[in-house]
């Protein structure tokens, strides 16, 4: 695709696999879920045009990486581990000491993560759709979202190993995938049993009109091969991500930090985070911020809806450092 090249690395114990192109300072795009290295696309070719060395994993779970088998290999800490040797083979500290990130969803939490463990290695950081969330040791992740959502709402549901996945492969996987892709509503997602995403399901998936039914065929089919049991076990570490994060309490993300989501995206619309990051709590913790962006009319897939402007800003924001 366009002069992207692919190949696979072996880091912390795994194959990996990563799609690159590019020469210049390297930046590294992490994506979230249920997605791909083929979500970045757009920016892979976009910022590779413009300087730089572009290069995306498909993380650990997904896609065309290794996926082990127990969920307790699925920690922030395994996942910061794989791509601190990724940079250790790709970009070793003595040529490139320092890395641009990127991150969305998934992709931003294990970002954050990143930062917060190994702010030596981060230049600087632009993340999207998913603000920083510091450890509280008051609130336990999953069961806080069950008291504020219910049983039914998503991360509650993918807890139970097994469960889920034998309700999308009801519908197919590829099927459930493409639903979630299609998410754009500034609404809890709630996947009730039976009645997953509240509509009948022996119609065509409504895509909207930033995934082409290439793209669409992309996704269905990889994760059609693969599964998708990798990708939920990472919401499977919800909290055991919050119990291993307790010795960085207080810690702050040290490292310059733009940020921008979508005003549709289902984590703006969450109880208290407008306030967070429009009213000081998102500055206090990432004290480095240089800006939060609500984009107006843009859901959560914020990087393939409008992808020409998160490129611009993007190349604004690192353009500042080199």
């Amino acid at each position: 695709m366009d002069g992207i090249q692919h190949k696979t690395v072996i880091v912390n114990g795994i194959n990996m696999h990563i799609a690159e192109k590019g020469e210049g300072p390297l930046i590294l795009f992490l994506h979230g879920f249920p997605e791909l290295w083929y979500s970045w696309r757009n920016q892979i070719n976009g910022l590779a045009a413009l300087g730089y060395r572009a290069l995306a994993p498909d993380l650990r779970g997904y896609g065309g990486t290794d996926a082990p088998d127990s969920v307790a290999d699925y920690t922030c800490c395994h996942v910061v581990g794989d791509l601190i040797a990724l940079l250790d083979t790709v970009a070793p500290p003595e040529k490139e000491d320092k890395v641009f990130v990127v991150g969305q969803d998934w992709g931003a939490i294990i970002a954050w993560y990143l930062c917060l463990f190994r702010p030596d290695r981060v230049k600087a950081l632009f993340n999207l759709s998913v603000p920083f969330i510091p450890y509280d040791p008051r609130f336990k992740p999953v069961e806080t979202w069950k008291a504020f959502y219910g049983k039914d709402h998503y991360i509650v549901r993918f807890q139970e190993p097994g469960v889920i996945e034998a309700e999308f492969a009801e519908i197919g996987v590829g099927r459930a995938v493409l639903e979630l892709l299609s998410y754009r509503v500034p609404d809890p997602l709630y996947l009730p049993k039976g009645n997953l995403f509240g509509y009948p399901l022996d119609s065509p998936v409504n895509l909207p009109p930033w995934l082409s039914e290439k793209d669409a065929d992309c996704y269905a089919t990889q994760f059609q091969i693969t599964g998708i049991t990798g990708a939920l076990n990472y919401y499977r570490n919800f909290d055991r991500n919050w119990e291993l994060s307790a010795p960085w309490w207080k810690s702050q993300i040290k490292v310059p930090v733009k940020f921008a989501m979508g005003d549709l995206d289902l984590v703006y619309t969450m109880p208290g985070m407008k306030d967070y990051i429009h009213n000081g709590g998102f500055k206090r913790d990432v004290p480095f911020l240089e800006e939060a962006l609500a984009i107006n009319g843009v859901s959560h897939w914020i990087h393939q809806e409008i992808p020409d402007q998160i490129n611009q800003l993007l190349f604004d924001f690192f353009s500042k450092f080199h």
